[in-house]
């Protein structure tokens, strides 16, 4: 029998700090990596409660100068990275902190790119175009679900197609990423919601994804394990510490599975919400995430049944097929107790978002040309993309 040559790989950050107090080594660290006048790129709300001052004070107090540009949104743009690449040339930045979330750290990410390489953020779209190092790089992390702060991806939208551009580039990923829960206390509820499911989807995609390895597997199962038995509890109190560090570990082991095994069909639609009608990426995941693994399931029977087991559910005595069953339920269960919208319809509703069944036909085009398409254990034909938007919806 022929033996298939295939090399995988596998990308982390060099360094990874996680726990208690982690925030603080953030002027040391960037120092080691080089940087004397980093870009810090966050967001208004960082800002607005506190935590941009905060680092800017520890980097003052340890005789370092920054600049802020705090203007990312939450499906960052194109027009993002363009003036954060401008503050930075302005200014004569060396190295770059990111303070957030996925919104963050992937604007931080594209302006780097941009300002070791060149051009415009549009000319990175696909996987590894870039040929130059990204200037010394610090990801500090304030939520529990993206993964961004460890990932080799870059998602940006194109404001001109109202499309998420999927950049990939092993080079993007952070020298240092950091997590620390302390940062993380006063995330709301609902935004805890939506980063704990968006970390959920993370890691059961890359679990039945065709580029999974037995080192995703093992990071997928244990961030599977971590969500169905923390994220009730940090969205129930957000002054749990316990929750939020077992949070901290949870996504971060979801970026692991999803940064080497990719994603699927949940991530290739939901960044068409995202980028034609601006909703919320972690929300927009939980409310895919068990129609496409409804259609996945004749692929994954025996990759469900274990993952239900892992969600906590006791399937003695059940068939794999009913397990399988039990497993998408309990996705639906998790969703619905942490407050998650059950349609696309709903999701808009409550962001003032008009959404309608009539742009199905263009969301349904992009999604299928999405990189994340590529690993989906099945390949859904256009009609079949059509139909579980409108499941959704």
């Amino acid at each position: 029998m022929a033996v298939r040559e295939e090399v995988n790989g596998f990308f982390i950050p060099s360094v990874t700090l996680v726990g208690i107090g982690a925030h603080k080594e953030i002027p040391a660290r960037i120092k080691a990596l080089g940087g004397k006048k980093p870009l810090l790129v966050t967001d208004k709300g960082i800002t607005a409660i506190g935590i941009t001052k905060q680092i800017v004070d520890l980097l003052k107090d340890n005789g370092m100068d920054c600049v802020v540009y705090d203007d990312t949104v939450p499906n960052p743009t194109d027009t993002n990275v363009a003036e954060g690449v401008k503050a930075y040339q302005d200014h004569k930045c060396d190295s770059l902190i990111t303070l957030g979330g996925g919104s963050s750290h992937d604007c931080g990410k594209g302006v780097g790119l941009v300002v070791a390489n060149g051009g415009k953020i549009h000319d990175y779209e696909g996987i590894d175009k870039s040929s130059n190092p990204m200037p010394p790089y610090v990801a500090v992390n304030t939520t529990a679900g993206t993964g961004s702060e460890m990932t080799r991806f870059c998602i940006i939208t194109d404001t001109s197609r109202k499309v998420k551009m999927a950049i990939v580039d092993w080079r993007v990923t952070p020298g240092i990423a950091l997590d620390d829960p302390l940062l993380m206390m006063g995330m709301p509820p609902a935004l805890t919601a939506a980063t704990g499911m968006d970390a959920l989807t993370h890691a059961v995609e890359a679990y039945v994804s065709t580029a999974a390895t037995p080192l995703t597997d093992a990071c997928a199962q244990k961030a599977i394990s971590l969500i169905a038995h923390n994220l009730r509890r940090a969205v129930a109190n957000g002054q749990d510490i316990e929750a939020r560090e077992a949070m901290c570990y949870a996504q971060y082991l979801a970026g692991m599975a999803f940064n080497n095994a990719s994603l699927g069909h949940v991530h290739a639609m939901a960044h068409q919400l995202g980028g034609f009608y601006d909703l919320p990426h972690g929300e927009c995941n939980a409310i895919l995430l068990p129609h496409v693994e409804k259609y996945n399931l004749i692929a994954c029977v025996d990759q469900f049944a274990e993952m239900a087991t892992w969600m906590g559910e006791d399937i003695t005595g059940m068939s794999k097929r009913d397990a399988a069953e039990v497993f998408i339920e309990s996705i639906r269960t998790l969703s619905k107790d942490v407050g998650i919208p059950a349609t696309i319809s709903e999701l808009g509703t409550r962001y003032g978002k008009k959404v309608s069944p009539k742009d199905i036909e263009i969301m349904t085009q992009n999604a299928q040309k999405d990189a994340c398409s590529l690993t989906n254990p099945r390949r859904p034909t256009d009609r079949e993309v059509h139909r579980i938007y409108e499941e959704a919806f």
